[in-house]
């Protein structure tokens, strides 16, 4: 490996870090529904409440990190 290829993958990695708007809105959206979740259940639903914190924490961010 040459000096450029190492340079060159390091800025891939870097490039590869970054967080973008679309990351900022699911992870604000994935907090939103969680505090929602969270909400609910202290005022006692078992219905809506479970449904919301799956859907926080298990698809909104996933999706935040990943896309």
């Amino acid at each position: 490996m040459t000096k450029n290829d190492k340079k060159k993958r390091r800025q891939q990695d870097v490039a590869s870090l970054q967080f973008s708007r679309v990351n900022a809105i699911l992870g604000a959206a994935a907090l939103a529904t969680i505090a929602v979740g969270y909400y609910l259940l202290a005022s006692g639903s078992i219905n809506a409440a479970p449904v919301l914190l799956v859907v926080g924490y298990a698809v909104l961010i996933p999706l935040a990190i990943i896309l």
